[in-house]
């Protein structure tokens, strides 16, 4: 297993990564109060049945991926790759606004799942965050997708945020909010 910059000639093999979401579990949230005075818990829940969705490249991410691996956009794109396979891939950008590495993309393949992929490029991402003096490493997940959210809580990341608006007007109603998480950097 090799872990390495992403080329242009990966971009295809990029696509091609089977990097459906699987899970028995999704993150409930309740909300309760209003105005200024409003509470979130959230906690897991089993599904009644697997959840199995499609996790392409939408088109913004595919542009900007083109853009970083090419060098037109500033950004990071490590791919891990498996007898000339391309396994799992990384997509980061800095926001030097905020000061943090927004993980824009993070994929791996459903056969080499479980193996430490994931672990391996995001602390690979927080070295580089770190070395670029940057005060964090961001990334989003939806509540829908349970394993996101434990991988990111399991190596430190801190749940700091939800937006239940960010897809459409009724993403809580859908159980899809998306969560904020932040890796703080010292």
């Amino acid at each position: 297993m090799t872990i390495r910059p992403a080329t242009s000639s990966d971009l295809s093999l990029i696509e091609e990564i089977d990097c459906v979401i699987e899970s028995g579990e999704y993150l409930h949230i309740d909300q309760s109060g209003e105005g200024l005075s409003f509470h979130f818990k959230i906690e897991k829940r089993s599904l009644r049945e697997k959840l199995v969705l499609p996790n392409r490249l939408d088109t913004e991410t595919q542009f900007l991926l083109k853009q970083v691996v090419n060098g037109t956009d500033e950004g990071i794109c490590k791919v891990a790759e498996h007898e000339d396979q391309i396994v799992a891939m990384l997509l980061a950008q800095p926001d030097p606004t905020l000061s943090v590495m927004k993980v824009l993309d993070l994929r791996v393949d459903c056969e080499f799942r479980r193996q430490g992929l994931a672990t391996v490029l995001l602390y690979q991402l927080i070295e580089e965050a770190r070395q670029a003096d940057l005060r964090a490493v961001c990334a989003m997940t939806r509540t829908n997708n349970a394993p996101a959210a434990i991988l990111l809580e399991k190596l430190g990341f801190d749940l700091s945020g939800l937006d239940t608006r960010r897809h459409s007007n009724h993403d809580l109603v859908k159980e899809s909010a998306t969560l904020i998480w932040y890796y703080q950097i010292v």
